[in-house]
């Protein structure tokens, strides 16, 4: 396995080859060429009490082959079950190794102008509209080297578009599965509501088991407009030879919602932000996360907000577990600018250890350059109580049970609230996969 950081055996070449197969507009390719120069001077992100110079973030194979499926039916099992019943709404995105696998979007949202897409197709069929959004308002590629590295080397993506006064009342679902053990999942999601229109989204990034090495760099620039309303849900369950940067980024207009669920289950390091730009007065956002992290598993998640719009607020709700010597870094920054008068930030972080060996370390940080507002936090970091735990053995469960349960009982106040019913049910799959 290789570990560390290493220019990338891609060069300038490789790059407008691969964008030129793609048939790419050249204003993707001279941002790709550019990133590229850009990934060997810029630094890398500097995480705080996490050490990031050791994972692996550039070693992988970038042009992976797929193939169509005409059925969700021939999809594995243990793919199929994240689906559900998407298929039927014909609302669905399926991407295999970063390519497109299945697509289907109904008759009637295609009739009032839904775009729902992967990004290779976006960028072919709707490259003007693409352009307006890829990196241009909350996201630049020039922000630290993996940003660079993504920009170079953006393999895979999604692109959906809500034209204005559109609610659709049926999820939208796409699943991002990695089979290829060695390959790097490069993906770009920008998804775009129109003012006066409500959407809900679901992602779930899976990998298979693996026995190589393998990165995904994930970004999503999320857009709302004003009176506007999204539920972005997410499920990220990469394997523990997957190292990831995840970076999802939303800018929300006048009296608009942006609802984050998200499930942090992956099993490798992860270096993880979720930022949300509130511009418009009245602006709101709501971010509920969980995570477990397992073995030697290193993570640094990071949830910051920040109020510009008057009136505006916004609300976090993060808990993690960690199990055996995993080690975590919860951040959560709400900033409210000079004014962003009469706006309310909370947030509240809850970590649970289970062993000694565990660690996990929440940072609440409020940040106020205005008087007139509301703004508090809450946070706990502590051991499974051992009174709880022998109450349950003492009724003939065993301490792995035991743990289980409390595992689920310490993470169920926040599944619970997922305002998205099928990101509730893969997380409750997912949670036991994890704590089995």
């Amino acid at each position: 396995m290789v570990t560390g950081i290493q220019e990338s055996k891609y060069d300038v070449h490789y790059i407008t080859d691969f964008s030129k197969k793609r048939n790419e507009p050249e204003w993707f390719t001279d941002i790709r060429t550019k990133a590229l120069q850009l990934s060997k001077t810029l630094p890398l992100p500097q995480p705080e009490k996490t050490r990031i110079m050791d994972w692996n973030f550039t070693e992988f194979e970038h042009d992976v082959s797929s193939k169509m499926v005409a059925s969700t039916t021939e999809l594995p099992e243990h793919v199929k079950r994240l689906i559900g019943q998407d298929e039927e709404s014909g609302n669905l995105l399926v991407l295999q190794n970063g390519q497109m696998a299945y697509t289907a979007l109904s008759e009637e949202l295609n009739n009032k102008g839904v775009i729902f897409t992967d990004m290779a197709t976006a960028l072919r069929e709707h490259g003007d509209l693409v352009k307006k959004y890829y990196f241009t308002e909350i996201a630049d590629y020039d922000a630290n080297r993996l940003t660079a590295l993504h920009a170079a080397f953006i393999n895979s993506g999604v692109f959906l578009y809500v034209p204005k006064n559109v609610e659709i009342s049926v999820p939208l679902q796409t699943l991002l599965w990695q089979e290829n053990p060695n390959a790097g999942l490069i993906s770009h999601s920008i998804i775009v509501v129109d003012s006066g229109s409500s959407v809900t989204y679901v992602e779930n990034y899976l990998s298979d088991k693996t026995e190589g090495y393998a990165v995904a760099n994930v970004i999503a620039e999320v857009f709302v407009g004003d009176n506007s309303h999204i539920r972005f849900g997410a499920v990220d369950n990469l394997s523990k030879d997957v190292t990831a940067y995840v970076n999802r980024r939303g800018h929300v207009g006048r009296n608009g919602k942006l609802e984050w669920a998200i499930g942090q289950m992956n099993a490798g390091n992860t270096l993880s932000e979720n930022y949300t730009a509130l511009i418009g007065e009245a602006s709101v956002t709501d971010t509920k996360a969980v995570s477990i992290g397992n073995g030697s598993q290193k993570q640094n998640f990071t949830n910051r907000i920040q109020h510009f719009g008057q009136h505006s607020e916004s609300d976090m709700l993060i808990h993690g577990v960690q199990r055996q010597q995993a080690n975590a870094i919860f951040n959560g920054i709400t900033k409210i600018e000079r004014g962003a008068s009469k706006s309310d930030g909370e947030q509240t972080q809850r970590v649970l250890m289970l062993s000694s060996d565990a660690r996990g370390d929440a940072n609440p940080i409020l940040l106020i350059d205005e008087d007139d507002v509301v703004a508090g936090h809450a946070a706990s970091v502590g051991r499974i109580d051992p009174v709880q735990l022998h109450y349950l053995m003492s009724r003939g469960i065993s301490q792995k049970e035991a743990e289980r349960l409390i595992i689920h009982g310490f993470l169920t106040p926040v599944v619970s609230q997922l305002p998205i019913e099928g990101v509730k049910e893969q997380l409750v799959e997912v949670i036991e996969g994890r704590v089995k």
